[in-house]
């Protein structure tokens, strides 16, 4: 008889994307790094500079899928926005400004039009101050990374309590 659970949780991707260069777009890169030092079982934690391409597939292999990106909408430095873009098309205004050529925003479109969407996509935004190349991150968007990594923890768990494997 083998010592394995009868069931374990689904794995789950964490795609921390950002520019470590310049400046808040770094956010999302660590948020990734708050999650990969709780060493949550069966979540895997990457970083990615937001290439579309690369993040479709990413996340080929996942049927559960979180992303965190930096935004630039008009809103306080810091603000969190979590959006569950597997049920909804994300809204373009957090991402008019995006650096990425391709994005996230745009993956995740061509993802559903190609029906190659993860069953569960949730994107947070963080709402950055400052994108210039060689400046430090701004005070309110750091202060953001414990609050976010804590809410995409209760997300993991919440999944995986879901859709077990057995």
């Amino acid at each position: 008889m083998s010592d394995l659970p009868l069931s374990q949780p689904a794995p789950v991707l964490c795609i921390g994307v950002g520019n470590p260069l310049r400046a808040d777009d770094a956010i999302g890169l660590l948020v990734a790094q708050a999650i990969l030092n709780r060493q949550p079982a069966a979540v895997h934690v990457v970083e990615s500079n937001g290439d579309g391409t690369e993040l479709l597939s990413t996340w080929a292999a996942y049927h559960a899928v979180i992303i965190i990106d930096a935004v630039a909408s008009g809103g306080l430095p810091g603000q969190i926005y979590r959006f569950d873009a597997g049920s909804l098309p994300l809204p373009m205004r957090p991402y008019t400004a995006s650096s990425h050529g391709f994005g996230v925003a745009e993956a995740i479109e061509m993802g559903r039009a190609i029906n190659q969407l993860p069953r569960v996509l949730i994107v947070y935004g963080i709402e950055g101050g400052s994108f210039e190349l060689g400046k430090p991150l701004t005070p309110a968007v750091v202060a953001a990374v414990p609050i976010v990594a804590e809410r995409i923890m209760a997300d993991i768990h919440a999944m995986q309590q879901a859709a077990p494997i057995t």
